[in-house]
């Protein structure tokens, strides 16, 4: 009788699910389809702008801004795994997505979530290096160190993904297809579940301690000892420099932990639905726009830049 129920229930899944989202809301609806366009432009162009720089001025080609590139790279495909889909939901009245849809911005966003939390110690070591260790960091931080760094982002993302969203996709859900949600995310989906996921949540949790909590850790360790670094300068001229380079870094830091802690390290059952809407549009359309604006805005390198090719491009012209 029970192996009848879930052959049921997966045959029901794989017709897809409704994503409902703000539907008992139309004008917020409305509202929210022009923003997140907005931010959806903006955080393409912001993104593109800093790798193009990146690319384009040797004054950039240094581990910082090859991180950068990489978290820039990393936003535009988060925004583009989940907005486009957004956007059709937000913009009429079908609210559905295929199992396939599904499964693919489940794995997507989970896997470039993971990446951004490792791609960010990476990014604060590569901090403490450039002032803890100012005249060994060009040795430390040497091209293929920093290749081997992003490759290793990249990979524990994706591979946390490839466990967690095949077992968050197959639990039964009794034949109940509407997503509380206008993302197929893993919380959401969880609590969709038709029976006891605690095992699910431990080992969710778990793994969340290596993506999330120990990357946070190294973070906070790196950052202390920049603290010390920061302290022990006399002039304030040398204070305000170093204080500089890592404030941009610690404002994203804050951002991005801020939500995901909130939505990824709490039990399934005391998840407050609108809450995790409005957060993860925060996480998913505000700070992949914002990123690029703290760092051009506090950057004097980045703005050079920006002057150096508007500038070149003018007199092409």
């Amino acid at each position: 009788m029970c192996s009848q129920v879930m052959e049921k229930d997966n045959s029901s899944s794989f017709e897809g699910f409704i994503l409902v989202g703000f539907s008992d809301r139309p004008r917020l609806e409305l509202i929210l389809f022009v923003v997140v366009l907005f931010f959806y432009l903006l955080t393409l162009l912001g993104n593109m702008t800093i790798i193009l720089l990146s690319a384009l001025d040797s004054r950039l080609h240094t581990p910082m801004y090859f991180f950068l590139a990489n978290l820039s790279f990393l936003d535009m495909c988060f925004t583009t795994g989940s907005i486009p889909q957004m956007l059709y939901n937000l913009g009429g009245s079908d609210k559905t997505i295929s199992y396939v849809g599904c499964a693919i911005q489940l794995y997507f966003v989970l896997a470039l979530g993971g990446v951004e939390c490792v791609l960010l110690a990476v990014m604060a070591y590569d901090r403490y290096a450039a002032v803890c260790k100012p005249l060994h960091y060009t040795v430390i931080m040497h091209p293929r160190l920093c290749g081997q760094l992003a490759s290793v982002a990249w990979l524990s993302g994706f591979s946390n993904s490839l466990i967690m969203a095949p077992q968050t996709l197959m639990l039964p859900r009794c034949g109940h297809r509407r997503v509380d949600h206008f993302l197929c995310e893993m919380p959401a989906l969880i609590g969709m579940a038709c029976v006891d996921t605690m095992a699910l949540e431990a080992l969710a949790f778990a793994l969340a301690i290596f993506i999330i909590l120990a990357p946070l850790i190294l973070i906070l360790i790196s950052y202390g000892y920049i603290a010390r670094a920061v302290l022990r300068i006399k002039s304030a001229a040398g204070r305000k420099k170093a204080f500089n380079t890592c404030s941009s870094h610690l404002i994203v830091v804050s951002l991005f932990y801020g939500t995901i802690i909130y939505m990824y390290l709490q039990p399934a059952n005391t998840y407050s639905q609108d809450q995790g809407k409005f957060l993860t549009l925060f996480y998913t359309i505000v700070t992949p726009s914002v990123n690029p604006l703290i760092y051009t805005l506090r950057n004097k390198d980045v703005k050079e830049a920006i002057k150096k090719v508007l500038g070149k491009g003018s007199m092409d012209v």
